[in-house]
């Protein structure tokens, strides 16, 4: 079953040809790889840390907040957020600049709330 694509409908379970599945993962590639060229080391450890904290904190998190835990000048982490949320894949800032989504969390109400394995809860975005 390596390698096969197959495609549940009603009762019924078809097999994908491979040259199309193939062929939409290469072009979904190419697009991922063409919208996050952008993105510089310092980005992904920007978004990555706002990610993995914004659970434990529970709250919005302040640029200067990110810049103090990665070590980082707080104008080039503003930068940064700016970067992330101008291509409107990575996180949203409220009216005072702090980060109150990164995708797929946000500690803003949702309908759909998290419940982390260490016990913090969030919503989704």
């Amino acid at each position: 079953m390596r390698n096969k694509l197959m495609m549940g409908l009603w009762r019924y379970i078809f097999n994908v040809p491979s040259f199309l599945w193939k062929k939409q993962i290469a072009m979904a590639t190419k697009k991922f790889e063409k919208e996050h060229r952008f993105m510089t080391r310092a980005h992904r450890r920007v978004h990555h840390f706002v990610v993995r904290e914004l659970p434990h904190l529970g709250r919005p998190m302040e640029p200067g907040y990110i810049a103090k835990n990665l070590n980082l000048p707080v104008d080039q982490v503003n930068t940064i957020l700016d970067d992330l949320e101008t291509h409107m894949t990575f996180l949203f800032k409220n009216e005072h600049s702090e980060v109150v989504w990164a995708y797929p969390l946000t500690v803003e109400k949702t309908p759909h709330q998290v419940t982390f394995q260490t016990g913090e809860t969030l919503y989704a975005a």
